[in-house]
């Protein structure tokens, strides 16, 4: 059975509207068969795009305190040594996930830990991919500290396209590895900033598996 996000809920209501509305106006207006066989496969395709967005699959993530998983599914576009100014004001390792418009976008939590910071940022909605995204895009700063990693900064990145990011952390809450950190809409990026010599489980060009797929260890 698919399972759809409840940020998604109040979209997908109006998707369906929209899209009954439009095949039946259509069936009424149009006239010509194959221009009206065209327009109702259209509208049915956009509802397949928005319901794909929202979909939630349900996975089973392997706990573990000495393992980061990948917070989001995309492919890895980004893994180097970096300054982070906002929390660390440090060299951290930085590895970068996109998520094109057709990956699922639910944002799980990379580890188990206590959430230490938790700041949203507005700002532009450049292409997630752009080296200046992680700074002036719209975006949320999150900080858990893990026993055995200390301290992990996710950072959630609204692309060209997202034009609201949900965060569900909140500072003090004691979160687990794998459950929803929240979601960003329409094509995004999140980025983690890891201890310097962390053990990368990934290169760049991987695609991932978010709540599953092993990033990082101990």
């Amino acid at each position: 059975m698919i399972r759809f996000h409840k940020e998604g809920y109040k979209i997908i209501i109006i998707a369906f509207a929209l899209s009954i509305a439009g095949i039946l106006l259509a069936e009424k207006l149009i006239e010509i068969n194959w221009l009206l066989k065209a327009i109702q496969v259209l509208i049915i395709g956009f509802l397949i795009i928005i319901l794909q967005f929202f979909r939630n699959p349900k996975r089973n993530t392997p706990l573990s305190d000495t393992t980061i998983i990948a917070p989001v599914d995309g492919k890895v576009v980004v893994i180097e040594e970096v300054e982070e100014p906002e929390f660390f004001k440090d060299k951290r390792l930085q590895v970068s996930i996109f998520m094109s418009p057709i990956n699922v976008h639910v944002t799980r939590y990379a580890m188990s830990g206590v959430v230490k910071y938790s700041k949203y940022h507005p700002g532009k909605y450049l292409v997630a991919w752009h080296p200046k995204a992680s700074t002036e895009n719209e975006r949320t700063s999150v900080v858990i500290n893990n026993a055995t990693f200390g301290d992990v900064l996710y950072r959630q990145i609204a692309g060209a396209l997202a034009k609201r990011i949900v965060n569900y952390a909140k500072e003090g809450n004691t979160v687990v590895q794998g459950t929803d950190a929240g979601f960003i809409k329409f094509g995004s990026r999140v980025d983690l900033y890891l201890p310097i010599g962390t053990k990368l489980n990934v290169k760049l060009g991987d695609k991932v598996k978010g709540g599953v797929q092993v990033v990082a260890e101990k």
